[in-house]
């Protein structure tokens, strides 16, 4: 075979690799992969910070490549002492969208989907609903989540369930994660995977997405310290320094239905808040699958 033909059969091959991937990744053509062509940033990493300057801190953070953020409910709401649309405006002026955000899923739940909604977010996210007593406690939380994905869908958007370790461990013999979701409606109802959480559970992130593939649409990628024992729970790091392979489990992710990339970390060193997030997004920026 001629080195023409070659160089052809490889460049028509990448090529199809290429248009075989999601939205949410960009092929490259060379041996390197996929890369993430947008990723966001969860603010409770800079919640330190935030707070005193809202907009200013927003601006640094579109300056380190974060292309979308993942809000969280503070004293002055999910968009941090402005309006909705105030939000959106300084999300334009930056270059970035607000994609999501975790909110208090019982209170003012349907004017908090309806402002989402006006401001083109795609998700409101429960981010904690914590250990219970029993299944059927579980089974409860699963019809409200039905019940507030319901409210979501009425307005154009989607609802979302953020885990932490507790679903992993066995309640009543059942894992509270199979019953929520197992007892959620698909067409109401996503999931965010932390995937530092399921790994701090024991757990392999890639058997989940496998074994509810499409049900997890965002994620949270969020490295753990390598070396430490998974009963240590605060143990978050730089993006690359840990021990999780996010090379494998984000090309599994997504193919299985992952559709955004979220930033979280939660503890950080000396240097702060910002430094962390802006060591991630250069990790983020370099990353192939």
């Amino acid at each position: 075979m001629s080195l023409n033909r070659r160089n052809f059969i490889r460049t028509t091959a990448a090529a199809a690799v290429a248009a075989s991937l999601p939205n949410s990744l960009m092929a490259c053509a060379d041996e390197s992969g996929a890369k993430l062509k947008e990723f966001g940033l969860q603010l409770y990493t800079i919640r330190d910070v935030l707070p005193k300057d809202p907009a200013g801190t927003l601006k640094q953070v579109a300056g380190m490549g974060y292309k979308q953020v993942e809000s969280f409910e503070g004293a002055e709401g999910m968009f941090w002492g402005m309006t909705n649309v105030e939000f959106k405006k300084l999300m334009d002026d930056l270059g970035m969208k607000i994609i999501s955000s975790h909110t208090n899923i019982r209170k003012d739940f349907e004017k908090k989907a309806a402002d989402a909604a006006a401001i083109g977010m795609k998700y409101l996210i429960d981010p904690w609903e914590g250990p219970q007593k029993s299944i059927d406690d579980f089974k409860k939380i699963a019809d409200t989540f039905n019940d507030r994905g319901k409210i979501c869908r009425k307005n154009g958007i989607r609802f979302g369930y953020h885990n932490h370790d507790y679903p992993f461990v066995p309640v009543d013999g059942q894992l509270p994660l199979d019953v929520m979701i197992q007892n959620t409606d698909p067409e109401l109802v996503d999931f965010e995977m932390d995937i530092y959480w399921v790994v701090t559970a024991g757990q392999d992130p890639i058997h989940w997405l496998n074994k509810y593939p499409g049900r997890f649409k965002l994620s949270h990628i969020k490295d753990r310290k390598k070396n430490e024992p998974l009963s240590d729970k605060g143990e978050t790091c730089i993006l690359g320094t840990g021990e999780i392979d996010f090379k494998k489990i984000l090309k599994d992710g997504s193919e299985k239905g992952f559709k955004y990339y979220i930033v979280e970390q939660e503890q950080y060193d000396s240097k702060g808040s910002m430094n962390a997030a802006k060591m991630d997004a250069d990790y983020l920026k370099k990353f192939r699958f």
